[in-house]
């Protein structure tokens, strides 16, 4: 049954951060899940469920520009070495993303075809998930949008629906209609009928195919795309695509523009323990609860609350008196909402959007080929930030015209860049750089290099950095 499949292309969408870019702990989930998380984030088991099927040299991973480094970290650290990682540099949804991926597939492979999925999807019968992606494909090979539509396991609000044809056809069915999330009374209905399946938002198509339907269906996203891909450069082992051509795209998903208009759509369904975790309540129903029936992640104090997901891994939180409510507490946004009303969050990502907030894509630690930083404390005329230096990396030999920077050595041992001079400084020394002057940091150790880094100026934006040499070619961002 796995024969002849080698011409697909996986397409992994992981353009927000959500849960998909960090390790969910084993101990907070039940023992069917365990063998899924271990200390993999969602991205690389998602990556990990493919092996055995198919070729992986070809993946696709289409992200946001400030997670590529994470991205392609996560890739190395499961021998995944050379990604094709796509940039999208402002969130258009998933029909534009697919299109950008569709384009430049058909530079790799002819009549290739594209196996989309998502990076916040568990599925533990890895086996039965390979059987139906070849079901799959053979109907892709017959030029058919095939989606993958999961077979119920309960009545549930949570998901939109498919509903199929009675007729099998070499496994597959014709699609007959797509459906809103419906109210619960709905949803048992559906549950009854036995032709209605969860729609999974995982499809498998010829490249060529699915950009003449969405030439057909949406013509606008086709256009700003292919000129975003014809235009895309190239930074490290990165595409960018050309940001003022993919701005003129509609912000559309790939059910709306296309699937749900196309009739040359078919559904295999998909038995194989199928759970997205791409929402907090999701991680709710998924996670281990305790006898208030409450999901608890971090230093939590709870009293008088239940059936209520809470995640704060980074200070204590308390919760007094609340049912069935979300709170999620990052170093730099707080998340509070009703459990039935979490999905909305969205609603609040459209609103960052629109008030050009930085937060709608940027983490307050911010991943470098190098490394990573934490912003910890921001202030009138200062900043102060958490440096980590991988082994063996050096950041680039560099000035600033408008900000001094203050560096103390925390743990590890620093090779120091600072005008003519070079210093080895170890834990507790400082090194002090004037603005105006050049200066790099190296760890030249097999051991990880951490510092503190306060800056001081009228103007801290990252854009204040003139390159002089630079070990990653990279552009100025």
């Amino acid at each position: 049954m796995r024969n002849n499949i080698n011409n697909i292309i996986p397409v992994i969408l992981a353009g927000g951060s959500g849960t998909r870019l960090w390790p969910l702990s084993r101990k907070h989930y039940p023992k069917q899940y365990l063998s899924l998380m271990g200390d993999n984030t969602m991205l690389q088991e998602t990556i990990l469920r493919l092996k055995g099927l198919f070729d992986l040299r070809d993946l696709i991973i289409i992200c946001n520009v400030e997670h590529r480094f994470l991205v392609a970290d996560q890739c190395k650290k499961i021998n995944i070495n050379n990604p094709i990682i796509i940039l999208e540099p402002i969130g258009r949804n998933t029909a534009p993303a697919i299109a950008a991926a569709a384009f430049f597939s058909m530079n790799i492979k002819n009549n290739s075809q594209l196996l989309v999925l998502s990076a916040d999807h568990l599925i533990q019968d890895i086996d039965s998930f390979h059987d139906s992606i070849c079901v799959a494909s053979k109907h892709a090979q017959d030029n058919k949008l095939v989606t993958f539509g999961v077979v119920p396991s309960h009545p549930n609000t949570d998901y939109g629906y498919i509903k199929s044809s009675k007729i099998n056809i070499n496994g597959a069915y014709k699609v007959e209609k797509f459906v809103e999330k419906p109210d619960l009374e709905t949803a048992q209905f559906y549950y009854k009928q036995g032709d209605y399946l969860w729609n999974s938002g995982m499809f498998i198509f010829k490249a060529n195919i699915y950009i003449d339907e969405l030439e057909r269906y949406a013509p606008e996203i086709n256009k700003a795309v292919e000129v975003s891909v014809k235009k895309a450069t190239y930074d490290l082992d990165f595409i960018r695509l050309e940001k003022k051509s993919f701005e003129l795209s509609p912000s559309n998903s790939i059910d709306f523009a296309l699937i749900e208009k196309s009739v040359n759509t078919m559904v295999v369904p998909l038995d194989a323990d199928w759970s997205d975790v791409g929402s907090w309540d999701a991680l709710y129903e998924v996670g281990l609860k305790d006898s208030k029936g409450n999901v608890i992640h971090g230093d939590v104090i709870v009293e008088d609350t239940i059936n209520s997901y809470i995640n704060a891994k980074h200070h204590i939180v308390a919760i007094i008196g609340l049912q069935d409510v979300v709170v999620v507490d990052t170093p730099n946004a707080t998340l509070i909402s009703s459990r039935a009303k979490v999905h909305d969050v969205k609603k609040i990502v459209e609103r960052l959007q629109v008030e050009d907030r930085d937060e709608e894509i940027i983490n307050r630690k911010v991943f470098r080929p190098w490394g990573w930083y934490d912003l910890i404390e921001v202030g009138l005329n200062f900043q102060v930030k958490r440096l980590h230096v991988n082994p063996g990396e050096k950041l680039s030999l560099q000035m600033h015209q408008k900000r001094a920077e203050h560096w103390v050595v925390v743990n590890g041992t620093a090779t120091v860049t600072n005008g003519d001079e070079i210093h080895i400084l170890i834990q507790g020394q400082s090194t002090f750089i004037p603005k105006g002057v050049k200066h790099s940091l190296e760890n030249n150790t097999s051991e990880d290099l951490e510092i503190i880094e306060v800056q001081s100026g009228e103007y801290l934006g990252e854009d204040d950095i003139v390159r002089f040499e630079d070990n990653y070619g990279r552009l100025k961002d």
